[in-house]
């Protein structure tokens, strides 16, 4: 839907006020139903998504597959597998002081929701948290992301035929402006996955308006190495996780502490699982339909100066280190001899750009990982216990992984989400609908309240004999 003014909008906004209270009444059956709908749309016009994906990225379908159509339909079934349960909410434990009363907690939804989208995966980072939205009985207005126009254009002509606007709308428009536009109404909760400069902005408005808000946001999540680390098999899956998207995901390994000794072979062993995984040269590699481009020209661009700073400033060039910002290319590229003053650590990369930094004692990593802000993600690569003694216990972040990187997203039955200035709330499974819906506590009172011998006036001898039993129950008397 083309959004061309602000009144446009709030029509659509008014109109999904009118709807919310009869979506929100629908059963367990009703919404299993849409969902399994949506699941068999994106199962039959899968080509589809792979063409705009294709379009956008360069990205090959068994990437595309991997990452964008997989979690999405695993989202569906893991939601409508459990959604009845859900829905019944629980049963509250009586107490003493509330004799006769029946306590529960009631999921609704929240309402109307605003859900942001971004460009790095626009079609499961749309999806997954619309999944979770609508499985709680909200209506949804999407907003895809403008860097991306193909999956957006795809994911507005999946979603029409299926929802209704009054229920699920995604709005197309000029990017900024429509953002602007659209933090200006009173959504009920506001969902955003992008940067942290962006999140901000989305923040204050949801105090403003005293929504619910959920912001995932990523940042520079470390992975350290461990002396005792199977350095071969950590290689592989390090530079698979840094290529994957090229480098493009919110959670992807963006620097390596690795032991000083060891660094010379990390640099060997990953530039061997490249040759593997995208070929034996720089132009093989390029030329290979498995390896992605970069979002736009500029993000590229971004990338060569990085890599050219860092190199200026003392660091090695292992491999790579080629960018062709009109062809959106950077290639896979790993800079040992990083400092922490170079600009490639300063933000987040958000490309196949690997910076080690060496280290001398574990503490030094430690050290600087929490000196920085809470990151999204944090791997580690050891001896489990090792890992969880000396990193996990004593750093921060939403998720972590020992011994791989990225999949701990994939366990639905854990919530995903970011701490500090890498996110607000979570999502996912369970995590997903319960951030979706409001818990309402509600209770039931018997033929008597107990609370009525309270009433005043006060100082009656019935008050005083209750009041007594009150304090020996809680132990408040000598």
């Amino acid at each position: 839907m083309k959004i061309e003014n602000a009144e446009a909008l709030e029509s659509l906004f008014e109109a999904q006020g009118e709807a919310r209270w009869a979506i929100a009444s629908t059963n367990a059956n009703e919404r299993v139903a849409k969902l399994e709908s949506l699941r068999r749309a994106i199962l039959a016009r899968r080509d589809g998504l792979y063409e705009a994906l294709w379009s956008d990225f360069r990205k090959s379908s068994p990437e595309a597959w991997l990452t964008e159509i997989f979690p999405t339909i695993e989202e569906i079934g893991y939601a409508a597998k459990r959604l009845g349960s859900w829905m019944r909410g629980r049963r509250a434990r009586g107490t003493f002081f509330l004799p006769g009363a029946r306590s529960r907690l009631r999921y609704e939804p929240k309402g109307r929701v605003l859900i942001m989208a971004p460009w790095n995966y626009p079609f499961q980072l749309a999806l997954a948290p619309l999944v979770s939205a609508l499985a709680a009985g909200n209506t949804v207005i999407l907003k895809p992301s403008n860097k991306t126009p193909a999956t957006s254009a795809f994911i507005a002509s999946l979603l029409e035929p299926l929802f209704p606007p009054e229920e699920v709308a995604v709005v197309e428009g000029p990017g900024r402006l429509l953002g602007e536009l659209l933090l200006e109404l009173p959504f009920d909760h506001l969902f955003f996955t992008g940067s942290p400069r962006v999140g901000a902005r989305v923040g204050e408005a949801a105090a403003r308006l005293h929504a619910g808000l959920t912001l995932e946001l990523g940042g520079k999540s470390p992975c350290v190495m461990l002396p005792d680390a199977d350095l071969e098999k950590a290689a592989a899956k390090i530079m698979w996780a840094k290529c994957l998207n090229a480098g493009q995901t919110c959670v992807a390994p963006d620097y390596l502490f690795c032991p000083r000794p060891l660094v010379p072979a990390f640099a060997a062993a990953a530039e061997a699982a490249l040759r593997r995984m995208y070929g034996p040269d720089e132009e093989a590699r390029r030329a290979s339909p498995d390896f992605p481009r970069i979002v736009d020209r500029e993000a590229c661009s971004r990338h060569a100066s990085l890599v050219e700073d860092a190199v200026a400033k003392g660091a090695r060039l292992e491999f790579g280190g080629r960018f062709d910002p009109d062809g959106r290319y950077s290639s896979p590229t790993l800079l040992t001899g990083v400092r922490p003053e170079m600009a490639v650590m300063d933000e987040e990369i958000f490309g196949p750009i690997l910076p080690v930094l060496a280290y001398d004692e574990v503490e030094e990593a430690v050290e600087f990982i929490r000196s920085r802000p809470k990151p999204l993600a944090l791997y580690a690569f050891g001896s489990p216990r090792r890992a969880e003694r000396e990193i996990l216990e004593r750093t921060s972040s939403g998720s972590a992984c020992v011994n791989d990187l990225i999949l701990q997203v994939e366990n639905l039955d854990l919530p995903f989400g970011g701490v500090g200035m890498s996110g607000t709330g979570s999502y996912h499974g369970f995590q997903g609908f319960r951030t979706f819906s409001h818990e309402r506590n509600v209770m039931v009172q018997g033929p008597w309240s107990p609370v009525s011998a309270f009433y005043p006036p006060y100082g009656r001898g019935l008050q005083g004999r209750l009041r007594a039993l009150v304090e020996a129950a809680l132990g408040l008397r000598a």
